[in-house]
């Protein structure tokens, strides 16, 4: 791996996270492993990852008729594959997934393999479930590009009661790099609908290969795991949010109204 840029940072906020990111282990969308993902992301100068591939009622490519054991194992093969790779050249992976309800997705964060196998009930669970058996678990749920319209989301569904934090920076919508779902405006309307129901905000790429459009979030800190990145959020500690753009064109990040 050469030839990727070097993500531009703010001196005062030197840690970034790539909080969305997806391998084709787990994600059939995605085109490269866990590792090449932590290679590349290491590369660019990311301090860590958090792994969140798609699903069991999303766009994953693990076969669904497995046992949820067996079918759990095969999930994290792309998380596992990036957390090998990162122990080796001095990247954090955190594990995470991107939990789909007829296409309103929200990113998981803060737990782990071993609660998923002892926890099949999340399979199936509805929204107002999953919100509460994670945050029995100390997790967060992030709802993720909220106003985002495809074929694939039919429409814009919001449950600001099932959810602790907001997606309001989506690289692939806002960063002249990426090559679908180039919508700014739907990152504009995240930050009005955060701002309006007062919830904390995420930003990430939502990246499916190493052609990396430089997304995700600053801190001043670096973070020691996955519960560390949760408190993070949900105490709003100082942080800026990626969209890529400052990297690919010099433009200031967006510093929610918390930090400045």
């Amino acid at each position: 791996m050469s030839g990727l840029e070097k993500l531009v940072l703010p001196k005062e906020f030197p840690y970034a996270y790539e909080t969305h990111l997806h391998t084709n282990q787990a994600s059939a969308c995605a085109k490269c492993t866990g590792a090449e993902m932590a290679r590349a992301c290491k590369e660019a100068g990311y301090t860590g990852i958090i792994v969140t591939d798609h699903f069991f009622y999303g766009n994953t490519c693990v076969d669904r008729n497995l046992p949820w054991s067996e079918w759990v194992e095969a999930f994290c093969k792309g998380y596992e594959d990036a957390k090998r790779e990162g122990d080796k050249i001095g990247l954090q992976v955190f594990f995470g997934w991107e939990a789909a309800y007829n296409a309103t997705e929200f990113l998981i964060n803060g737990l782990s393999k071993e609660w998923l196998l002892a926890h099949p009930e999340v399979r199936d669970c509805t929204i107002e479930e999953q919100f509460d058996l994670v945050h029995a678990a100390g997790g967060i749920v992030v709802h993720c590009h909220p106003y985002r319209v495809e074929d694939y989301i039919p429409e814009v569904r919001l449950f600001p009661e099932y959810e602790d934090a907001v997606e309001v920076v989506n690289a692939t919508h806002s960063c002249i790099l990426s090559t679908s779902h180039n919508t700014p405006e739907w990152d504009d309307m995240a930050k009005e609908y955060a701002l309006k129901h007062n919830k904390p905000v995420t930003s990430g790429s939502d990246i499916h290969s190493v052609n990396l459009i430089y997304g995700g979030m600053a801190f001043k800190k670096k973070l020691t795991d996955s519960k560390d990145y949760c408190k993070a959020i949900m105490e709003r500690e100082p942080a800026v949010l990626l969209s890529g753009n400052e990297t690919a064109d010099g433009r200031e990040p967006y510093y929610p109204s918390y930090v400045k």
